[in-house]
């Protein structure tokens, strides 16, 4: 299993969660909740994992959001490991827990510009936190919040009571600021558990294609899981899956919303953000920001069928945005960004041949991003249609890239193919 990114040096400041607590305790007046009220809900910046400590793009539009130069920003590390379960706790330049990843963040968010940042105590080491009065206090105090990654079940069990799926004081107290204006983001597993119902909790996509998804947490990291109940729900016009393209699963996201009848997935990909305004609204709005790119999977006239020689998915389409590229949700609808252009292909020459579609952690020789490539290659041909087939057999999944009326591609200033907007894709066992 790919292990999620994760920075390899850490800011050191003073602080661990007992000393965070006490300051909070001692100091109430410089936590008192913001006076002003927002008259609008609040806004959602999602990463798909990667996420840069160079990227002033994405960490600049999070502080922008959360009041600019005002801004003061919560970071929650809760699913990484706490203190305890770190053996390089001691060590700055080696520690990846809760409380050196928090203090990483916040440092990171006044460098870029936010008026303050504070770690939110509250981990596997501090599961009471999460209904600690006084963590409710400092979380009034904030404008916004970013959720590190690491394995979003931890969210669930330090936020949301577990198996009660129930909001701690803490989630309350995110929840109702996110709904009277505040920012929330998070990386990989934080954008992750901003998920309505089915989350992802694990999977690869060949294991998904072949066996299916199933409700749970499985130790066999491969195997397709989801969870039922879902995560914070902060998103939910499609389920999230994240560092698509670095780790091949779209095939999984795209199981995965066939088993639990959605229709739509947010595929993120990593170093890119997916801004989300009035989330859960009529008026929900989408923007790209980044290096890579959001891929929407639309499965509203897509067929599944399970036969003798495995499963099949049939008229599936394939959108992929880019930087400055918006989406309405509601009505299903992309907009290229104003300084790109229609593409119009000319070459005629075969695509590539891609004999790993899902960039599988069996080949050795496999190449990330995988699926975008054959899809901007086909968009840069004249032809209608490619394939390419996963790395493994027993059974090998062909996948169909087919250019369907109303196909478009957009490109930039190189003439390459950057968004693609409805693809249609196959899935079928050989």
């Amino acid at each position: 299993m790919r292990a999620t990114t994760r920075p390899a040096r850490r800011v050191v400041l003073a602080g661990s969660a007992a000393l965070a607590l006490a300051l909070l305790t001692a100091n109430p007046a410089a936590h008192a909740a913001p006076s002003h009220a927002y008259r609008h809900p609040g806004s959602l910046v999602l990463v798909g994992g990667g996420l840069k400590d160079d990227n002033a793009q994405v960490y600049g539009e999070i502080i922008k959001r959360a009041g600019g130069s005002a801004a003061r920003i919560g970071v929650i590390t809760a699913a990484s490991v706490p203190e305890s379960q770190d053996p390089d706790a001691d060590d700055p330049d080696l520690c990846s827990n809760s409380a050196c990843n928090g203090r990483y963040y916040s440092a990171l968010f006044e460098r870029y510009g936010a008026a303050d940042a504070q770690w939110i105590p509250i981990d596997l080491d501090h599961t009471a936190n999460a209904d600690d009065d006084r963590i409710v206090d400092q979380i009034n105090s904030m404008t916004g919040f970013f959720f590190g990654g690491g394995d979003q079940y931890r969210y669930i069990t330090t936020l949301l009571h577990g198996d009660r799926h129930k909001d701690s004081k803490a989630l309350a107290a995110i929840r109702a600021k996110l709904a009277h204006g505040a920012v929330v983001a998070g990386s990989s597993a934080g954008a992750q558990i901003a998920s309505g119902r089915d989350m992802v909790s694990g999977g690869d996509s060949y294991e998904a294609l072949r066996d299916g998804s199933g409700p749970g947490y499985f130790d066999d990291p491969t195997r397709l899981g989801y969870i039922p109940k879902g995560g914070f729900g902060f998103l939910r016009s499609g389920l999230i899956d994240t560092h698509t393209g670095a780790y091949g699963r779209e095939g999984r996201a795209l199981r995965l919303a066939a088993d639990t009848g959605h229709d739509r997935v947010y595929a993120l990909e990593e170093n890119t953000a997916l801004v989300v305004d009035n989330p859960g609204t009529h008026d929900e709005r989408i923007t790209v920001l980044g290096t890579n790119g959001v891929a929407v999977l639309d499965l509203r006239h897509a067929h599944a069928h399970t036969g003798e020689d495995g499963w099949s998915l049939r008229g599936a389409r394939y959108t992929y945005l880019t930087d400055g590229d918006h989406y309405t949700a509601r009505a299903w609808r992309p907009e290229p960004a104003p300084d790109k252009e229609p593409l119009t292909p000319h070459d005629s020459t075969p695509v590539p041949a891609n004999g790993d579609v899902f960039y599988s952690v069996a080949n050795p020789d496999g190449k990330p991003y995988a699926l975008r490539t054959t899809a901007r290659a086909l968009a840069a041909r004249s032809r209608t249609s490619a394939t390419a087939t996963t790395y493994e057999n027993g059974p090998r999944f062909t996948v169909t890239l087919t250019k369907p009326r109303g196909f478009t591609a957009w490109s930039g200033a190189a003439d390459e193919p950057l968004t693609l907007v409805g693809l249609r894709i196959d899935i079928a066992p050989e």
